[in-house]
């Protein structure tokens, strides 16, 4: 390669990366407030101390399933809107950010099926909640797995406005002249009945610990209210959040950038490392690494695809160039993510599904690095790409970096057991996905070439090995740790089998190839089979509801499960099948 095309290629995965970086920089003012200020503010929510933009992108993404909409001709940012929904609640509920697609819920709350995603606003809902809420007390008892279409989606809608409601009335009751006049209003009886219900439905605590309180003491608006209210001292951080409270609702973007810059000011004083981790932890949600790996393995597979037809000794490398800036903004986010919990790669299904995909794709890129054939590349960018839109989907119950569930609040078996038997599932993946780009070129390649062939069995064989080593390992030591947690090595548990599946199944691989009771398509054909056998262990356990390991359950996805595996089984039928079988053989000739 000449030294301008070398230039070429990698100065793509070089912009790629810049873009990566414009995206994470600050975003500007939304008529003048700095609501990126706000959005900084840290809070204690779900256990764990966290940006105020945190809760109101996950808030959002469980309300209107993305983090952001438009509204009067505009975009609203989850920063903005959470602005609006608890000081200017009047505006909020105009909003359409709840989205219903069950045509029975949408009949009950009295609206019009239509072609396009269905949204409605508070206010449209307000008529039909007292329906809602009967329809969905009557669903609740019922187990989630024999729930019907219609019970499913009154009950998730319900859980939806719920969250709302108390987002509203969080630091406010909605209906109330503000904050600024509950804290005038200390002392008479009517405020001591508001301020209990204002700890009732307060979802999140902004007010950080007073001096000489726990780390854990943080303070709701009604915590604070009714402490001044029994004669306690006021907190200091309720003065200037009453300012912004008056300064938002009347429109003077530079008193409340005032009152922001004096709650920063409490707040540093009273918890003075809590900003330094909101704002990382800002620039993260705001950088989104993820969905930009994504979107840059998705372009390096499409850059790749071209180059079988068109300049491969330029845009394969250029594909190459991609996939090594899309590992690294993957990897970054990882990092990242490391650093904000203070804890190993994997701790919840959502971060299995990125450190499965970042694995996968360390692998392909040392695979595409000893044979240079783009094979590397292509598995690589689809296992990426893949793994992180199952993370996406899994983004969406919630707050990504909950809190630990005691059975699970162990760094050093997080680091060793959880980490070694992800990394097994990463191998046995890339081995299938390998083994279905082996299928593929066998019926799209006019030209019969033994020795890529080769190649490609080659690599799923090595990788199967690297597979089995860690898969092994990464189950013998969850065994140790169960021990020492629940008192036995092995209590056939589903995720317990399934594990064991995973490292049975790649040793049968290796022992027929050996064997020679399959050779170079028989293997592949295995490997294929062991995406289906992992997808089960990893996934399809957690459809169960049973097992100790009850923190992945999960009552959605099955279909999802069963397609996977319908795909694996055709593409097992096209390996077996003759090569480009579809093709007619010319007629001899009399």
């Amino acid at each position: 390669m000449t030294f301008v095309k070398k230039y070429l290629a990698w100065g793509a995965g070089a912009l790629a990366l810049l873009i990566a970086f414009i995206i994470a920089l600050p975003v500007g003012k939304a008529r003048g407030f700095d609501v990126s200020g706000f959005g900084n503010l840290p809070i204690l929510e779900g256990g764990r101390v966290k940006p105020l933009d945190s809760l109101a992108r996950n808030s959002l993404l469980l309300i209107h399933s993305r983090q952001g909409f438009r509204h009067d001709g505009r975009m609203v940012g989850p920063d903005e809107w959470i602005l609006d929904t608890v000081f200017r609640p009047q505006v909020a509920d105009q909003q359409p950010i709840f989205v219903i697609d069950d045509p029975e819920v949408i009949s009950l709350i009295g609206g019009k099926q239509t072609k396009n995603r269905n949204y409605f606003s508070f206010n449209e809902l307000g008529p039909h909640l007292d329906e809602v809420q009967k329809q969905a007390a009557n669903a609740q008892p019922i187990a989630a797995q024999k729930r019907t279409r219609f019970q499913s989606a009154v009950v998730n809608l319900f859980d939806r406005v719920y969250l709302y409601y108390k987002l509203r009335n969080t630091l406010q009751l909605a209906g109330s002249p503000g904050l600024g006049w509950e804290i005038q209003s200390l002392g008479t009886p009517e405020a001591d009945a508001r301020h209990k219900d204002l700890i009732q439905l307060s979802h999140f605590r902004i007010l950080p610990p007073l001096a000489g309180g726990s780390a854990d003491a943080w303070q709701s608006v009604g915590q604070a209210l009714e402490a001044g209210q029994t004669g306690g001292p006021l907190h200091p951080g309720l003065v200037p959040l009453a300012k912004l409270n008056a300064a938002y609702v009347a429109n003077d973007p530079a008193a409340f950038n005032q009152a922001l810059a004096d709650m920063k000011g409490v707040v540093a004083t009273l918890k003075p490392g809590a900003f330094d981790h909101a704002s990382n932890e800002l620039v993260f949600n705001r950088a989104q690494p993820f969905f930009v790996g994504l979107s840059i393995y998705f372009v390096a597979f499409i850059v790749l695809c071209i180059s079988w037809l068109y300049k491969p000794e330029l845009l394969r490398p250029t594909a190459y160039s991609l996939l090594f800036a899309g590992a690294i903004v993957h990897t970054l986010g990882l990092a990242a993510r490391i650093i904000l919990q203070g804890r190993p790669p994997v701790t919840n299904l959502y971060s299995s599904a990125v450190f499965v995909g970042w694995a996968a794709v360390i692998l392909g890129i040392i695979v595409e690095r000893m044979y240079r054939k783009g094979f590397g590349t292509a598995v690589a960018a689809v296992a990426g790409f893949a793994s992180l839109i199952v993370a996406q989907n899994l983004g969406e119950g919630g707050d990504t970096m909950e809190m630990m569930r005691a059975v699970l609040d162990s760094n050093f078996w997080l680091a060793t057991h959880v980490t070694t038997i992800t990394i097994g599932y990463s191998g046995t993946f890339l081995a299938g996905a390998i083994a279905i780009a082996y299928t593929l070129r066998k019926h799209i390649v006019a030209k019969v070439d033994p020795e890529t062939d080769r190649a490609l069995a080659d690599m799923a064989y090595g990788i199967i090995c690297f597979a089995l080593f860690f898969s092994f390992v990464g189950t013998v030591l969850g065994g140790i740790w169960a021990d020492q947690s629940w008192g036995r090595f092995w209590g056939w548990d589903p995720k317990e089998n399934g594990a064991l599946l995973i490292v049975l199944w790649n040793a049968i691989i290796l022992h027929a190839r050996m064997a020679g009771y399959v050779r170079e398509r028989g293997t592949m054909v295995m490997a294929i089979f062991g995406n289906m056998i992992t997808a089960a262990s990893w996934f399809g356990v957690n459809l169960l509801g049973v097992g100790l390991h009850a923190y992945g359950f999960t009552d959605s996805g099955f279909m999802y499960l069963v397609s996977f595996w319908i795909t694996q089984v055709v593409f097992m039928g096209l390996c077996f099948a003759p090569a480009r079988f579809w093709v007619q053989p010319p007629h001899a000739k009399a």
